[in-house]
């Protein structure tokens, strides 16, 4: 082995890499011409299902199946991997009138899932088995049986499970995109499976979910003096106070900025001048129902720090920074 190792150039790295890409993309181009009426059944079979998903797997063929489950269970079809060397010894329980179960193998005869096959039969438990061809004994009792075509392994000897899991894995995705398509499944309900990461946060908090509002806003009347506003700043810590008339109606707003510009233009600033000479009028508002991914879009894009959020009738209801947004873990 170590006399190999010292004649493999940088070169036959690159080459062993490519000539794996595309033997396995070849796998693909072959897995693409067995997707047909099967498939379409499949994915019926799996729609009118009461139960969840169920799927099973052993070895490679087992951790691919994790992934499939994993990835149907967060676009919209309730699934979960049952390992079936643990069905044998009391797992397959988990499985119940209701539920598909979907048998991954290769060859088409794992003899672990084939152990299962009486129990899943004599419940009545409909069958999709993913393999190389329909001759083994799996897909013989299958009620479809989706087929991956004859491919060769990158692996050079042949041994290794690699363009097959690829495919596997594959249509694994085909199967979860087109129920996913089918279910009319949104940008909303995935967030609501993936609360904590990032891509939750993004799709999942509103303006509303994170704005100042209520005693935590910075709010001053036009006829305010400059003193007086900039207490009412210091005091709220947001660098900025919003202008508001009797009824609450945004008028302006007067933020560290507009002090700084007032000084350039002014030879003289008096500290009981009103704010309404040096406000910004008309400023950038927007509504508590926005996405704060879309907030801080418009921010950036408007190159300001803050919205003053308003409600229909244009009252002040809240305000966010782009700080708030940034802190809540969206980006």
């Amino acid at each position: 082995m170590s006399s190999s190792q010292s004649h493999f150039d940088s070169q036959d790295f690159l080459n062993s890499a490519l000539a794996t890409l595309q033997t396995e993309q070849q796998a693909l181009s072959v897995l693409a011409s067995h997707i047909d009426a099967r498939f379409v059944k499949a994915c019926n079979l799996i729609l009118a299902c009461t139960g969840r998903v169920v799927i099973t797997g052993m070895g490679k063929s087992g951790h691919i199946g994790r992934k499939i489950a994993a990835t149907l269970a967060s676009t919209g079809t309730p699934s979960f991997f049952m390992h079936p060397g643990e069905a044998g010894h009391g797992d397959l329980g988990m499985l119940v009138p209701g539920d598909v179960l979907v048998a991954i193998s290769n060859s088409g005869k794992s003899d672990e899932i084939m152990m299962l096959m009486p129990l899943v039969k004599r419940n009545a438990i409909p069958l999709i088995t993913i393999s190389r061809d329909d001759l083994g004994p799996m897909p013989q009792l299958a009620e479809v049986a989706l087929i991956l075509g004859e491919s060769k392994e990158a692996c050079p000897l042949g041994l290794a499970p690699t363009s097959s899991t690829t495919a596997t894995l594959a249509l694994g995705d085909a199967l979860a995109v087109a129920l996913l398509e089918a279910r009319g499944f949104t940008a909303d309900d995935f967030a609501r499976s993936h609360p904590a990461g990032a891509l939750g946060k993004r799709l999942l908090l509103h303006v509303s979910d994170i704005m100042h509002k209520g005693r935590e806003l910075p709010k001053i009347m036009p006829h305010t003096s400059l003193h007086e506003a900039l207490l009412e700043m210091t005091s709220k810590r947001l660098g900025m106070a919003a202008v508001v008339d009797e009824k609450n109606h945004v008028l302006g707003v007067f933020t560290d900025g507009d002090l700084r510009r007032t000084f350039e233009k002014m030879n003289s600033i008096e500290a009981n001048m009103s704010i309404e000479q040096i406000m910004t009028k008309t400023p950038l508002t927007i509504t508590a129902d926005v996405r704060a991914v879309e907030a801080l879009e418009l921010m950036n894009h408007k190159k300001i720090n803050q919205f003053l959020v308003v409600n229909d009738a244009e009252e002040l209801i809240g305000i966010i920074t782009m700080h708030d947004i940034i802190s809540a873990g969206v980006n």
